[in-house]
């Protein structure tokens, strides 16, 4: 079957993750998908000594999550000449993607206004920390700071009295670039339909407002959330909690509404004597006589008697929402994971075969996307010119000048 967005093309101007990632699952739809880079390259392509891997171009892991499927050509966009290449390209465009600052855009005339004028049926998508309005508008976003910090992650959801969790980088981008791939569809569709161009924006900070939608609305009003962060053992239902094991694991159990599960749960866990209390239940009898935080300890003492082995059966038989907290190689091994297609070995060309992670969006008729290696800085840049109509002395000549750079494999 055909691709949903084949015969589309689009345009990328972006660096680092968020906006990047945008691009790959339009890429993995089928929509030629270039990627405008600098002679030095994104430096996402370099950040590997932060996640404890090879500084290795040619077995670059994060770099593949995020550009797999594209084509890249590099441009030194001062240049008139490259300039002129950006803009033959973007005529040929249905999307422009970026996260350039908005000043930066408005420097090369590459903003919406300007660009709108030109081409007025052009999607033009752009990823911002902050957003494009406000006091804050122009400071520089990464996803630590604008989704996590300023997005509550980090000062709401910690233990008190403890620093803020350990953050690790792309879980807030992934977010964010999702959010701005639904929009760029939608922009399309009407573009294609109606003739009509749009700009589509997000930022991380709007998308962590968002997720901590339910939160936010809540401190409204006076309770558990105006006391974030909190101690486990005080919230307001002791069995959204993570459990340890005797076996020095944690299990993750989910019980939003406790008077559904109180009595199953409780016995479950070996506490038959538990299942009439008056004092423990409704959930709101607990929380007035101040025992929630005692159905916290039992429970707990409880779960340190058996290993994760010995609860799984349990808690399945019981049919409680629950699920042991993985690390990273664990999920990596996961055969759920594994069964709905989550990732792809990839054999890079200098013998190493690393487990790669797919998007989370499928299609059944489309099938499962080929696994292209990101791009290379510039590498297809020549046949991306000639398309454009250039012969092969004006790409020599470009490549001379510093207008164009193309990778060279030392290997060979």
């Amino acid at each position: 079957m055909s691709k949903p967005l084949e015969g589309v093309r689009i345009v990328e101007l972006a660096t680092f993750i968020a906006a990047a990632s945008a691009g790959r699952f339009m890429a993995d739809l089928g929509a030629d998908v270039i990627k405008i880079e600098s002679a030095k390259g994104d430096p996402l392509r370099h950040t590997a000594p932060s996640e404890g891997r090879p500084l290795d171009m040619y077995e670059n892991t994060t770099w593949d999550l995020e550009n797999a499927n594209k084509r890249c050509i590099s441009l030194n966009m001062k240049d008139p000449v490259g300039k002129e290449a950006f803009f033959k390209l973007l005529d040929t465009a249905d999307v422009l993607i970026t996260n350039w600052r908005v000043q930066a855009l408005q420097r090369a005339g590459l903003d919406y206004e300007t660009l709108k004028v030109r081409y007025p049926k052009l999607v033009y998508a752009i990823c911002t920390g902050y957003g494009e309005y406000g006091p804050d508008k122009d400071l520089p976003g990464f996803d630590f700071t604008a989704f996590f910090a300023r997005g509550g992650y980090f000062d709401s959801l910690r233990q008190r009295g403890t620093v803020p969790f350990n953050g690790v980088p792309g879980l807030g981008d992934h977010n964010v670039g999702m959010n701005l791939a639904a929009g760029i569809l939608a922009a399309l569709y009407q573009a294609k339909t109606k003739g009509v161009g749009e700009k589509v924006e997000t930022s991380l900070f709007e998308s962590a407002v968002y997720n901590m939608g339910m939160m936010v609305q809540a401190s409204n009003y006076e309770g558990i959330a105006q006391q974030y962060p909190i101690d486990v053992r005080h919230g307001a239902t002791p069995f959204n909690a993570a459990w340890r094991t005797k076996d020095d694991r944690f299990i993750q159990t989910c019980m939003p509404d406790y008077n559904t599960y109180y009595k199953k749960f409780i016995a479950a866990i070996g506490r038959e004597d538990l299942v009439d209390n008056e004092d423990y239940f409704p959930i709101l009898t607990c929380q007035a006589k101040g025992l929630v935080t005692e159905v916290y300890d039992i429970v707990m003492e409880q779960f340190q008697k058996k290993t994760v082995e010995e609860w799984r059966p349990i808690l399945e038989a019981a049919d409680i929402p629950f699920a042991l907290c993985q690390n990273w190689i664990e999920i990596r091994n996961d055969k759920q994971a594994e069964a709905n297609n989550c990732f792809y070995d990839m054999k890079y060309s200098n013998g190493n075969t690393r487990r790669l992670v797919r998007l989370p969006v499928k299609f059944q008729e489309m099938g499962v996307p080929e696994y292209n290696a990101g791009p290379l800085i510039g590498e297809q840049g020549p046949e991306i010119l000639k398309e454009l109509g250039y012969d092969d002395a004006q790409i020599q000549e470009m490549q001379e000048k510093g207008t164009l750079f193309v990778w060279k494999d030392e290997r060979k």
